[in-house]
């Protein structure tokens, strides 16, 4: 596997081929995951085979919001299948890739290690104290898009979300359970609650 050509292809594809309208689902947050991967699987102790299907898994994620923003993950999948094998990834890397990818959409249902990992890297951010401002990123992403939340129906969106969200991995509870929880306490807050 050659990671490294693997990422700088995808984040050119990105740098091309983005909407500006992107202001959540963008290189920052793909760049965001991947540290947050990287970090979470040394703290879990990933064998380096491991890792490189990790960074990979994180690189191509959300890649397919090229193709489609709903349901992107799958074809995510497509684009990694179409491209990864000409960075030497087997078809076993490819199978390992599809289904930790898969595992981040929507209601997260991670079943793996590297899927447990992918999912709370991809959410790292709602324990940390820049949840509001990426948060916000994702609500103009989405009204540019035409789904509009006000500001009291977003909050509550928020709250509900935060509510139920759970980190899988002890590394991700270690680190950002605690974020979390003041970031929950902060919407309580402002919805009166």
């Amino acid at each position: 596997m050659n990671v490294t050509h693997a990422r700088e292809y995808i984040l050119n594809r990105m740098a091309r081929e983005l909407s500006p309208d992107f202001h959540y689902h963008n290189i920052e947050h793909t760049t965001d995951v991947h540290r947050a991967c990287v970090k979470l699987a040394g703290m879990e102790g990933v064998n380096s085979h491991d890792l490189a299907l990790l960074e990979t898994a994180a690189w191509y994620h959300d890649s397919g919001i090229f193709i489609t923003y709903d349901n992107h993950e799958e074809a995510s999948v497509k684009i990694a299948r179409e491209i990864l094998p000409t960075f030497n990834y087997s078809d076993a890397d490819l199978d390992i890739l599809e289904r930790i990818i898969l595992k981040t959409k929507l209601p997260q249902s991670a079943i793996t290690l590297l899927g447990e990992i992918l999912c709370d890297a991809d959410l790292d951010y709602l324990g940390r104290p820049d949840f509001f401002m990426i948060a916000q990123r994702l609500r103009y992403e989405w009204l540019l898009l035409g789904k509009y939340y006000g500001l009291k129906e977003w909050y509550q969106l928020q709250l509900d979300f935060l509510g139920n969200h759970k980190y899988y991995t002890r590394a991700a509870r270690m680190l950002r359970n605690e974020g979390k929880e003041k970031n929950l306490a902060e919407i309580r807050r402002i919805c009166g609650k």
